[in-house]
């Protein structure tokens, strides 16, 4: 049983950051990838030339001559780094990652360690941003709290006061970092989860086309086979012209009704019903020398069933002809069930096949279950029930062929 607090894992949340994995695992669409790796590089190569006048600044300072040329190169090594890191930093495993805002944070701190400037930290906005960006979401914000406080603790006690300016700046430049970045991550989840809806959609639209295609053909063909046969045979046997024409031209209205079938469940517009299919079973039944114990209205069935009791009795009069001797097919209805039984032997395995497959998934579509197996007194049996909220009487021994 899930808990009452467990997560769903198709649920955004903060717990997917840092997952970039958007930007590698579409190769239908790279260059909207690019585009929103190229986005938010730009954003961190925009904000990171405030690092030039942090350049010039340490020049004009009064640091000796190495000292000096040290730290501009650590500011230079340190400003490439923070345009690079947000294009290749997403798709690094967990250690690269970390590696890299390790990197990015002692690249940013040295200027300020060298030169003794507790007010140089304030250009560890950028490597924070990255850490945002590459980092578990609350490692990340550990991180920035611990900054701000050591740059707070290191003014204080250098300087006597806190330059509350240049800890307003390392907040707000790393809050609207870490916002582009968490507005392009939101936009390429959401535009991943899209291209998976409709990946989704198509293979159910492609599975719900073979599962009418195998329910309106395989009844049909199935009946036409037996009536082929049987018209071989009348030609055969006896020669009686009128008999076998008789034959063709039902199978010539089966034919047409099957092709009209096909016509209109490509188009989504056939319907079926339950009363339309015990007629077409009685014909086909006959048709293969079965006698067929029917009934003789479907009154009692609830409307929002009768489709689909249909197709369950399509589908088992089909398996009755395709796999089974039997001589007698019966056929019970009530409220909100469905049975049909022979007594003949099922050949068709004991798994089930793609057609009971699919009555399954109708069934469980409307809240429904369908039940198969050998009947109590030999042959077999399937029976389809309704929601269980709303639940008739259950077929009982005496409903059943005997």
């Amino acid at each position: 049983m899930t808990g009452v607090g467990a997560h769903d894992p198709d649920e955004f949340s903060a717990g997917q950051w840092p997952d970039w994995s958007f930007w590698k695992d579409r190769p239908d669409s790279p260059r909207r990838a690019g585009r929103g790796r190229a986005s938010v590089a730009a954003a961190t190569a925009l904000a990171s030339l405030t690092l030039i006048a942090r350049a010039e600044d340490i020049a004009h300072g009064t640091a000796s001559p190495s000292l000096t040329w040290l730290a501009i190169g650590l500011v230079a090594c340190y400003g490439i780094g923070c345009m690079l890191a947000p294009w290749y930093g997403p798709m690094a495993l967990r250690r690269g990652r970390v590696t890299i805002v390790a990197v990015l944070f002692l690249l940013g701190a040295a200027p300020a360690v060298l030169l003794a400037s507790p007010y140089y930290l304030t250009d560890l906005t950028y490597a924070l941003s990255i850490g945002l960006m590459l980092l578990p979401l609350r490692r990340a914000m550990l991180l920035g709290l611990a900054t701000v406080l050591g740059q707070i603790v290191w003014m204080r006690a250098a300087q006597g006061e806190v330059a509350w300016a240049q800890v307003a700046i390392l907040v707000g430049v790393t809050a609207a970092l870490g916002t582009v970045f968490a507005l392009n991550f939101t936009i390429g989840h959401l535009r991943a989860a899209r291209e998976q809806v409709k990946r989704l959609a198509v293979n159910q639209e492609r599975e719900r086309v073979a599962r009418d295609m195998h329910d309106v053909l395989g009844h049909s063909l199935s009946t036409m086979t037996v009536k082929l046969g049987l018209t071989r045979r009348i030609l055969e046997s006896s020669g009686d012209v009128a008999l076998a024409v008789g034959q063709v031209t039902e199978l010539e209205n089966m034919a047409r009704t099957a092709l009209s079938d096909v016509r209109a469940t490509i188009s989504n517009y056939r319907t079926l019903s339950l009363d339309s299919e015990l007629a077409g079973a009685r014909m086909a039944l006959r048709a293969a020398g079965v006698r067929a114990d029917l009934p003789a209205g479907t009154d009692a069935v609830r409307a929002g069933l009768r489709e689909v009791f249909g197709y369950v009795v399509r589908e088992a009069v089909t398996n009755v002809l395709r796999h089974s001797d039997a001589e007698v097919c019966t056929v019970r209805i009530g409220p909100d069930w469905v049975e049909v039984t022979d007594n003949g032997g099922f050949t068709g395995g004991a798994s089930a096949g793609n057609g009971l497959t699919g009555l399954t998934e109708r069934l469980a579509a409307v809240s429904g279950t369908l039940e198969h197996g050998p009947a109590p007194g030999g042959g077999f049996r399937v029976v389809a029930h309704g929601p269980a909220t709303a639940a008739g009487p259950a077929p009982s021994q005496e409903d059943e062929p005997t």
